[in-house]
C-alpha cells in the first residue's frame, strides 16, 4: 500500500508530507482547492508524462516522492528483485522522481537511478487511477474483455494463447519469408544448375591449360622443330660423318693407348659411355620426329579449347583453380537450396500444427469468456440494482469469428458491455446510453465485483461521482469501503455522503502565504470531519442542523461498518 507521499514545489504546492493508513480514505475541498494536483503527482510516480511547467514558479526543480509497502510474495516485488532493485527480504519500494527545468527529469527506485520505461511497467501493478477519463475506457471493447477475463480466472489460458498465438504468427512470417525466398532462389537455382551444366559439360582438369599450351606451341612449330631434330640425328647416326661412326674410331685409338700406357686405359670406358648416351639421344631424336606431324585439325581443336578455357577463366575467376573452386561452391549452393525447400515444408507442418493449437485454446477461451459472462452478468446486475439502478438490464455479448484471420493475441472474441438504465428499453453498447452517474455506478459495480480478484494494490477514484447524489451516493460509499477489504482505497469526492464512509479524511485548502497561493492538505479528526461533512452538506454557511446530520452520517457508518 501507499505509505507516505512527499510532495515540493509542484504547481501550487510548495511543501507537502502525507502519511497514509490502509482501508478507505477521501480527499474532499472546495473546487480549485488542488485535489487533482495530487493525483497528478501520484501518476507521475508511477511514469506519466513529465513537463517543467509543472514545478513551482521561481524553483528550478519539483521533488515527487512516495513509498510503498510491498507484499513479499507479489508481482511488483517480484519484479522489483528480478531487476535487482529490491533485497530478497526487503518489502518497502521508495519512487523518487526530480523534474528539471533543464529538462533532466530523473527517477530513483529505492536510491537507484532508473530508466522510465522501467517505472511505466510497474504503473499497471502498483495504482490503478480511477477518473473521468478512465471511465471512458470502460467503453472500449479491449477494456471489457479485460475485465471480463480478469472476472473469469481465464489470465493464465489467454498468456498461454497469447504465447501459442505468438509463435503461431513467427512461424507464419518465417513461412512466408521462406517462400518468397524460395521464389527468388528457384530463379537463382535454374542459374546455378546452368553454371553447373556449363562446368560439367568442359570438365575441366587440374593442368589442362598448360599441357593444351605446350602441345599448341608444338603443332604450330611443327615443321621447324622436324627439321632440327631430323638435323641432330642424321649428325648423330644417320650420315657418313655422324658423330656416333666416329666415336667408334675414337674408341679404338683409345683401348690401343690404354694397352700402351696403363695410366690411359679408363678413357676408352668414358668414350664407350658417351656413345651410349648419344646412341639415347639419336633414338630419343628419331622417336620425337616421328611423332611430329603438322596436323592443322588438332591445332584447330586446341585453339578451340584453348579459347573455351580462357572465356570460363574470364567467367568465374580469372584461373582455371577458381574455375574448379566455383563448380564445388555451386553443388554447395544447389544443395543450400534443396534444404531450403526442406525448412519450406517443415514450417508448412509447424504452421499447421500451431494453427490448430491456436484454435484449441482460442476455443476454450470463448467458451470460458461465455460462462464468465453469464456470471458477470449477474453479479453486476445485484450490485447495479443496489446503487439504486434496480430496473437496469446489463448483458455481455461475446461474438467469436470463426475466420482463422480473426485470430488476435487476445482470442477472436469480441466483448460488449450492453445496458438499458430504462424499464422498456433494448439494451444497447454503454458509449450510447449510459450517461456519466450511470457510467460511474457501472464501472463501480464491475470494479466491486472484480476486488477479489484484482491484484493492484492501491486505487484512485477521482471524482467518479459524477451524475449521482442522494442515496445513490451513499451507497456508493459503501460500496467504496468495501473495496477497501481488499485494496488500499483514496476518493477524490464532493459527496458528503462518500466521505462519511471514510476511515480516513484529508481535506485539501487553498491559501495565501506571502501573497502566494498554497495549497495544503490536512489529515482531520473527528471533530475535523464532522465540520468538513457539515460544510459538504450546507456550503458557505455552516448551520448546527448541518453538524448534527454530519455527525449522524459519520456514526452511522461507524455502526454499520
Amino acid at each position: 500500500m501507499l505509505t507516505e507521499l512527499r510532495i515540493s514545489n509542484f504547481a501550487v504546492i510548495e511543501h507537502l508530507s502525507l502519511e497514509f493508513p490502509g482501508g478507505f480514505q477521501v480527499l474532499t475541498g472546495e473546487t480549485g482547492a488542488g485535489k487533482s494536483i495530487l493525483v497528478d503527482a501520484i501518476t507521475l510516480l508511477v511514469g506519466g508524462r513529465a513537463s517543467a511547467d509543472q514545478i513551482r514558479t521561481d524553483a528550478e526543480e519539483a521533488v515527487l516522492e512516495a513509498a510503498f509497502s510491498l507484499t513479499a510474495a507479489g508481482q511488483v516485488a517480484d519484479r522489483l528483485r528480478d531487476a535487482g532493485l529490491l533485497g530478497p527480504d526487503d518489502t518497502d519500494l521508495i519512487i523518487r522522481r526530480v523534474l528539471s527545468r533543464a529538462g533532466r527529469h530523473r527517477i530513483y527506485l529505492n536510491g537507484n537511478l532508473t530508466p522510465l520505461h522501467v517505472l511505466q511497467t510497474l504503473a499497471g501493478t502498483l495504482i490503478d487511477i480511477h477518473g473521468q477519463h478512465e471511465q471512458q475506457s470502460l467503453l472500449s471493447s479491449q477494456a471489457q474483455l479485460d475485465m471480463l477475463d480478469a472476472f473469469g480466472h481465464l489470465k493464465e489460458l489467454r498468456g498461454e494463447y497469447a504465447r501459442q498465438h505468438e509463435q503461431w504468427r513467427t512461424r507464419q512470417r518465417e513461412l512466408e519469408e521462406a517462400i518468397q525466398s524460395s521464389a527468388d532462389r528457384s530463379h537463382r537455382e535454374e542459374m546455378l544448375r546452368f553454371q553447373q551444366r556449363e562446368l560439367e559439360e568442359a570438365d575441366v582438369q587440374p593442368g589442362e591449360e598448360d599441357a593444351l599450351t605446350t602441345e599448341r606451341h608444338r603443332l604450330t612449330h611443327a615443321q621447324r622443330l622436324g627439321e632440327l631434330s631430323q638435323g641432330a640425328y642424321e649428325s648423330l647416326y644417320g650420315g657418313d660423318a655422324a658423330v656416333l661412326g666416329g666415336l667408334g674410331g675414337v674408341g679404338d685409338r683409345l683401348r690401343e693407348l690404354g694397352m700402351i700406357d696403363p695410366e690411359t686405359r679408363e678413357w676408352a670406358s668414358l668414350c664407350d659411355a658417351a656413345a651410349v648416351n648419344l646412341r639415347e639421344l639419336a633414338q630419343r631424336l628419331r622417336d620425337y620426329r616421328q611423332g611430329l606431324e603438322h596436323d592443322p585439325d588438332r591445332l584447330a581443336v586446341v585453339d578451340e579449347r584453348l579459347d573455351r578455357l580462357h572465356r570460363l577463366k574470364k567467367k568465374y575467376g580469372g584461373s582455371l583453380e577458381s574455375v574448379l573452386s566455383r563448380a564445388q561452391e555451386l553443388q554447395q549452393e544447389i544443395e543450400k537450396i534443396a534444404a531450403c525447400e526442406t525448412r519450406v515444408a517443415a514450417l508448412r507442418t509447424q504452421v499447421t500444427e500451431g494453427c490448430a493449437r491456436v484454435n484449441t485454446l482460442a476455443e476454450r477461451l470463448s467458451e470460458g469468456r461465455a460462462r464468465a459472462a453469464r456470471r458477470l452478468e449477474t453479479r453486476v446486475k445485484e450490485e447495479l440494482a443496489a446503487l439504486r439502478m434496480d430496473h437496469t438490464q446489463f448483458q455481455i455479448k461475446v461474438s467469436t469469428d470463426q475466420a482463422e484471420s480473426a485470430f488476435g493475441p487476445a482470442g477472436r472474441d469480441r466483448v460488449e458491455y450492453l445496458l438499458s438504465a430504462n424499464r422498456g428499453e433494448p439494451v444497447q453498447p454503454l458509449a450510447r446510453v449510459a450517461s456519466g452517474g450511470e457510467l460511474s455506478r457501472v464501472m463501480l459495480a464491475i470494479k466491486t465485483v472484480l476486488a477479489e480478484t484484482d491484484r493492484v494494490p492501491v486505487l484512485i477514484f477521482d471524482e467518479v461521482d459524477s451524475g449521482i447524489g442522494g442515496a445513490v451516493a451513499a451507497v456508493m460509499g459503501q460500496r467504496l469501503r468495501a473495496l477497501a477489504e481488499y485494496h488500499q482505497v483514496f476518493c477524490l469526492t464532493h459527496l458528503p455522503q462518500i466521505a462519511s464512509q471514510a476511515g480516513t479524511h484529508f481535506v485539501v485548502e487553498k491559501g495565501l502565504i506571502k501573497n502566494r497561493t498554497v495549497t495544503r492538505v490536512r489529515r482531520l479528526d473527528q471533530g475535523g470531519r464532522r465540520e468538513e461533512i457539515a460544510r459538504m452538506l450546507a456550503g458557505l454557511a455552516v448551520t448546527k442542523a448541518a453538524r448534527a446530520t454530519a455527525a449522524e452520517m459519520i456514526g452511522e457508518a461507524e455502526r454499520n461498518p
